[in-house]
């Protein structure tokens, strides 16, 4: 072999040894995002319980494909992208077991995915801490296998805002407008109003730039996922606006409420504070929340000591849009609300905590990796008592809405058949009832056709125990429930109707 060709072979060994390497880099980044969505769907089968009944929002959800009863009332602020995501499972199989194992590896996977989405962005460990951090909170835990639409808004805010990241700041793959597209989509097709604060700063971003088919695709994901509900409100509601102002008084009228002081106190594991009247919890269950905002305030002053500004202040600006409105605009809190600002949150957080161990002198390197791991073992520990006493307290409160199904079957009030009033609409769907209110927020019959009804099906007006049952049922017979009573109608008469 000529010797000019010595040089060649050597260089193209190095280069096949760099591929090699860069190759084995990339499995073990992608096997560490792999570990860390495979931990939070074991965790959540672990730790949430599978045969956890269905909450109210989950059954009204739930019910519009499902077959154990029929569709409770679906009210104006809702939309149709949880009952598509469970249609495989409820239409078919009335197993709240299986839904939930479904439930929890779906999320892992989609965990996994969007994590993925950010990997030329920010190295693996970081990625991985991220999703390590979002995670193991109480409210990621709790929510990761439940039919309720929030977890998924993150899921899409975190695949919709790494692939703008992509394509705006480091145009590493066209195809990332695709993923623009798809994490708009399923936002909005979850939650609308909650895909266009997301995606506030993002709209801005592209007009600014006169980047019009960045604009595009986002514009494009939004409409898709937004057009059934769009499309929906002019059929049922009227029209856009009239659908957007019933949304408002549903959830108090929106406008200027300062709520932080509510979601901090519902950080104990309040699933909806409404009123929230609660004490404040001890100082070890919220400290985490001032903590993060002092975490994303340093990982920006790394992000531009290192020229990568944008990369960490673009997902910071979607969470404080995305938080914005509930914190500020409406009168009330549940936690699941803030899930999309969080996941936003996490990625900057945790490139901000691995410089904290990383950047001083060797020297000290031991210190700060000792101080950090004890900060996040304690977190840790408050996360999971606070998920545990909220596991039990709506385990408790669903085995007695079973219980008060089985005792009015026990009453001859089976199926086909209605309830109304207090804690109607999941009672209801234990029971396999219609459900019905007059007036409210779920408004959506009159005194005379529950009168109507009760010629010809058993009807039951269930109210708190001790209250006063409305007028048309006072002169029903009283039973007393778990923790409610049921004022039933008399027997209609047989075949039918009197």
């Amino acid at each position: 072999m000529a010797q000019g060709t010595q040089p060649m072979l050597v260089g193209a060994g190095r280069r096949d040894e760099a591929l090699v390497s860069g190759r084995a880099w990339r499995a073990r980044g992608e096997g560490l995002l792999a570990a860390v969505a495979a931990a939070f769907t074991a965790l959540q089968l672990l730790l949430v319980r599978p045969s956890l009944g269905l909450g109210w929002d989950e059954v009204v959800y739930v019910s519009q494909v499902g077959t154990e009863a029929p569709a409770a009332f679906f009210s104006a602020p809702r939309a149709r992208g949880v009952p598509l995501l469970v249609w495989p499972i409820a239409s078919w199989s009335s197993s709240t077991v299986l839904l939930r194992v479904c439930l929890a590896v779906l999320s892992g996977l989609a965990l996994y995915l969007v994590l993925r989405v950010w990997r030329h962005l920010f190295p693996a460990r970081v990625l991985a801490g991220a999703g390590a951090l979002f995670t193991t909170l109480w409210v990621t835990l709790f929510y990761g296998p439940q039919a309720m639409p929030n977890l998924w808004v993150a899921f899409g805010a975190l695949l919709c805002v790494g692939c703008f990241v992509r394509v705006r700041v480091d145009r590493l793959d066209d195809r990332a407008l695709w993923g623009v597209l798809a994490g708009a989509a399923l936002m909005s097709w979850m939650r609308p109003t909650d895909a266009v604060w997301v995606t506030l700063p993002l709209l801005v971003l592209t007009v600014a730039a006169r980047q019009w088919r960045l604009g595009a695709a986002l514009a494009t994901g939004l409409l898709a996922g937004g057009l059934q509900w769009v499309i929906e409100a002019y059929v049922s509601y009227g029209g856009l606006r009239e659908r957007l102002n019933e949304a408002s008084r549903i959830q108090g009228d929106l406008g200027w409420n300062l709520a932080v002081d509510d979601q901090l106190r519902s950080l104990a594991g309040s699933t909806l504070c409404r009123p929230c009247d609660i004490a404040t919890p001890h100082a070890s269950v919220y400290a985490w929340w001032f903590v993060v905002p002092l975490l994303a305030a340093y990982g920006i002053a790394v992000a531009v000591r290192a020229g990568r500004t944008a990369r960490t202040l673009i997902p910071l600006a979607c969470a404080t849009t995305a938080a914005f409105p509930y914190l500020f605009l409406i009168g009330y809190a549940a936690p699941r609300f803030l899930l999309p600002a969080y996941a936003l949150l996490a990625v900057p957080v945790a490139d901000a905590l691995f410089h904290l161990v990383t950047a001083p002198s060797r020297r000290w390197r031991p210190v700060a990796a000792a101080v950090v791991g004890l900060v996040l073992a304690g977190h840790l520990s408050v996360q999971y008592a606070v998920l545990d006493r909220t596991v039990d307290r709506t385990t408790a409160s669903r085995v007695a809405w079973a219980r008060s199904a089985a005792e009015l079957h026990r009453l001859g009030v089976r199926p086909p058949c209605l309830l109304t009033g207090h804690e109607a609409i999941p009672v209801a769907y234990y029971a396999g009832c219609d459900s019905g209110s007059v007036g409210g927020h779920n408004g959506n019959t009159t005194r005379a056709e529950i009168l109507d009804t009760a010629r010809r099906v058993p009807v039951g007006a269930l109210t708190a125990p001790g209250r006063t049952p409305p007028d048309h049922a006072r002169g029903w017979e009283l039973h007393r429930l778990d923790g409610l009573d049921v004022h039933i109608a008399p027997a209609p008469p047989a075949g039918g109707t009197a």
